[in-house]
């Protein structure tokens, strides 16, 4: 009852009243990413959601577009800058998110989408995360975010997903208040960003 019909639509009007309420604040970002980093403002990349499906993730942006002398965009590392960084660590880039939880395509609670290449790199389990909505949060952002390995956080996200309850949900939504209070694990020990993911038998332990 909760997974199929409450959850949605407690998740379209909150996500509804969120945007009215911090609409002063995306403007203000809108405007500070436009200053800083140039156009476009959003970050908007193809992720997969619900059972696979591909949908458009928007987020604001934190990097530039700095290309090396063949015209190839540089690493994360060298296009990322100190507002990137101030936004990914208050979390304010994901704002934009919002909107992709009100069109449907997101939950406020969930697996974070990953990139559409990694599809192919899943094992059956691991492939499991996609039997519910992606999320702006989710456990295993609540449980290390991107200081823990894949393996781990794939562990975590079909944990929700066979747990998934309103109770769990609250919890994660008051876990992620202080996670994002205190600005942890944004990245990873040996990435400004986030490790690529290889394929489970990379990342499995010994």
């Amino acid at each position: 009852m909760y997974r199929r019909f409450v959850k949605p639509l407690l998740d379209r009007l909150l996500a509804l009243v969120s945007i009215m309420v911090l609409s002063p604040i995306m403007l203000l970002v809108a405007i500070m990413v436009r200053i800083k980093l140039g156009s476009p403002v959003l970050f908007v990349q193809k992720r997969p959601g619900k059972d696979e499906k591909i949908f458009d993730l928007y987020k604001f942006r934190t990097m530039t577009n700095r290309t090396n002398e063949e015209g190839k965009l540089l690493e994360d590392s060298c296009r990322l800058t100190q507002f990137g960084v101030f936004l990914r660590s208050t979390s304010l880039d994901e704002l934009p998110e919002l909107f992709n939880v009100l069109n449907g395509t997101m939950s406020f609670i969930g697996p974070r989408p990953l990139l559409v290449e990694y599809l192919t790199l899943y094992n059956e389990d691991q492939r499991r995360r996609h039997l519910v909505k992606p999320g702006i949060t989710g456990w295993s952002q609540v449980k290390g975010r991107n200081l823990i390995p894949w393996n781990e956080r794939f562990e975590q996200d079909v944990w929700y997903v066979d747990n998934l309850s309103f109770a769990l949900d609250f919890k994660i939504i008051f876990m992620t208040i202080g996670v994002v209070f205190l600005r942890k694990g944004i990245s990873s020990e040996t990435s400004k960003t986030m490790e690529l993911f290889t394929g489970s038998n990379d990342n499995e332990s010994d």
